[in-house]
């Protein structure tokens, strides 16, 4: 039978190492002078022989003692090159570690009286920070991966910044790109080296040329995209626009106005084959007569083939010496004549036109300055882009083709230098690829053909910067079509923020079934994880003693005292808040497989030169310079170069 001892003896010196040393110089005894201890040769070198070999046994139990405490200070390195990450069509890789259990809560935790604090004292001043001590209680780790059908229950990454988010969202993209899948990667802020490890994953997996770059930072080598050029209701435009306007107390009446005008516009420019895009909404909102008269010569011949005729005969009757009418106005009359005609479109478009030019302009007013930062310097020609210019040969971003295609796409949007043209242009992405999985869903990647529909990877790095209520329905209806989720963020009160209200946030938790967590010192956002956790026992010992006199004697026993230890328990969780602010950087507690806890840590990246395209190189070197100083510039361009 096994028993168990209720506590380790782990956190003490390796006393075995004495009797290791005892038992070869036992050996070494018998071997050397037999006759001193009356044995024969060969019974000296079998008992010897027993003898070493008992003290393998017992350098291997102290063995285990001196490592462990050694792996409280300092955990071994763990590196891997690009050649060696592992790739799998069935389970994504996350890292090295452990499953906890409520062994790791008792050492952990025993690790925290008074006697015993000296083993969390780190062996050396790294840069990673945090207590090595978290991680250094496993006895061993080994490879931690999830079943990519876990995988496509969406996963969330916290953490503070510079604790690992991206460099963990390297290790997941760089194995959907070697998978194969469709990868899209929306990063708010522009980081150099996220890009530069795409492409050296897109190269080594030989797919370099279906790399795209979308950056608003840099429009002259980045593809052009229309947020509002591709739906599949026509209002979808209008949801994606005004979405980005205040909605709540005086501001939701002008919302709703502007919406419908919006609509109004993306209903006449679709109706006469054009295609909706930020300039001409911005031009048209204020010009809706010259909208409404292009449409008028588009509708009209198509009702009644003598229309021309019967507005030159208007124009000619109703015209004096001193001022000639208008074509618009014949045309207006010559509907208002033929009242049996009926359009929604004109009826929207002609309601507009109506109103007092000083009222539309106060309700549109909340559009205007949104349309201005869309429209406005190079940008607006990646947004509002000219299908038709043939001398323009950036590519297009449809993400219907992308699909198709396999594509791998890194979208900068350049929050830093502005959130709003970042945030609206993030949501219409979201918008926009979640009419795309409508799409698949219903009718597939090819219309009237089954094919199976490939996995398509979306990872949104500080996701809270552009979330709205456009990436709720990618969450919990898109994962039909094939689409995982990844985000990544600091705190989950930014979310909250964002979302300005903590019922879409919960919704937002309520569809992401794998969590990660970084280092994190929002109490709140720690609760996430915590407050699915089960509490387990933590033994104590309390040491007691007694002593007893008795002057005159019983039964001759004049002194009695006794000794005994104790053991007490007392419910704790698996982890506490401080366990989670104390974690190095690159080391996370994970959340996987429904409520099993994992301790995770990733591996560090060795450097690797790779030749990178000239414009890709001009892009990474151009984001860097946006954020280090000009004695850094200089090497990193070099660098690349």
């Amino acid at each position: 039978m096994n028993f168990k001892k209720p506590l380790e003896a782990l956190l003490r010196p390796p006393i075995e190492y004495l009797t290791v040393i005892s038992m070869w110089f036992m050996a070494l005894l018998w071997v050397r002078f037999c006759t001193l201890f009356l044995l024969s040769k060969v019974e000296a070198l079998i008992f010897s022989c027993g003898l070493v070999g008992l003290s393998f046994y017992r350098f291997k139990q102290g063995y285990r003692v001196y490592r462990y405490q050694k792996n409280l200070k300092k955990m071994p390195v763990y590196q891997m090159t690009l050649e060696q990450l592992p790739v799998s069509n069935k389970k994504l890789f996350l890292g090295r570690g452990f499953l906890w259990t409520a062994q790791h809560t008792q050492r952990l935790r025993d690790l925290d009286l008074e006697y015993n604090l000296h083993y969390k004292q780190t062996l050396s001043l790294t840069a990673v920070g945090g207590e090595a001590c978290i991680h250094g209680i496993a006895d061993q780790e080994n490879d931690i991966s999830i079943h990519l059908s876990e995988r496509a229950s969406h996963l969330l990454v916290l953490g503070l910044p510079g604790v690992g988010k991206t460099r963990f969202a390297e290790l997941v993209i760089s194995q959907d790109i070697r998978r194969g899948d469709v990868v899209i990667v929306i990063d708010p802020k522009g980081d150099a080296d996220l890009l530069r490890r795409m492409y050296c994953e897109a190269r080594i997996a030989g797919r370099e040329k279906d790399f795209l770059v979308f950056h608003l930072g840099f429009p002259e080598v980045s593809c052009r995209y229309n947020p509002i050029g591709n739906f599949t209701r026509v209002t979808e435009v209008a949801n994606r626009i005004s979405n980005q306007l205040p909605g709540s107390g005086e501001s939701a009446a002008f919302k709703e106005f502007g919406w419908q005008f919006i609509n109004s516009i993306a209903m006449a420019l679709v109706e006469m084959g054009e295609r909706p895009d930020y300039q001409k909404i911005k031009f048209y909102i204020t010009k809706m007569d010259l909208l409404l008269e292009r449409y008028l010569e588009f509708w009209l011949p198509g009702v009644d083939m003598n229309v021309n005729q019967w507005i030159n005969s208007y124009i000619k009757l109703k015209s004096t010496n001193k001022k000639e009418i208008s074509r618009f106005k014949a045309l207006i009359a010559y509907v208002e004549e033929h009242a049996l005609i009926k359009n929604p479109v004109f009826d929207d478009l002609y309601y507009a036109c109506r109103y007092d030019q000083q009222y539309f302009s106060k309700i549109t007013a909340s559009l205007g300055p949104l349309l201005k930062k869309l429209t406005t310097g190079k940008s607006a020609e990646l947004l509002s882009p000219d299908y038709a210019d043939k001398n323009d040969l950036r590519p297009i971003l449809d993400w219907l083709e992308v699909i198709r295609h396999r594509k791998i796409v890194y979208v900068g949007l350049d929050a830093l230098s502005d959130p709003v043209v970042a945030s609206a242009v993030g949501n219409s992405m979201f918008s926009d690829l979640v009419s795309v999985a409508g799409r698949l869903y219903k009718f597939g990647l090819y219309e009237g053909f089954d094919e199976p529909l490939p996995r398509i990877c979306l990872h949104s790095d500080e996701f809270n910067e552009i979330i709205g209520d456009e990436f709720i329905p990618l969450l919990n209806k898109a994962r039909g079509a094939g689409f995982t989720v990844t985000a990544y963020t600091q705190t989950w009160s930014d979310v909250e923020a964002r979302l300005k209200s903590s019922a879409k946030a919960g919704q937002v938790a309520g569809n992401i079934g794998t969590t990660v967590m970084f280092r994190c010192k929002e109490a709140a956002t720690v609760d996430m994880l915590l407050n699915q956790l089960p509490t387990v026992p933590i033994l104590r010992v309390l040491p007691a003693s007694a002593s007893q006199d008795t002057p005159f004697g019983t039964d001759g026993i004049y002194y009695q005292s006794s000794n005994e230890d104790r053991f007490t328990h007392s419910d704790q969780r698996l982890i506490e808040q401080n366990d989670v602010m104390n974690l190095p950087k690159g080391q996370a507690f994970c959340l996987l497989e429904g409520g099993k806890l994992y301790k995770l840590r990733m591996p560090l990246p060795l450097s690797q030169e790779m030749n990178i395209p000239k414009d890709i190189a001009v892009l990474i070197a151009r984001m860097r310079d946006l954020k280090q100083p000009q004695s850094e510039v200089t090497h990193a361009n070099e660098k690349d170069k």
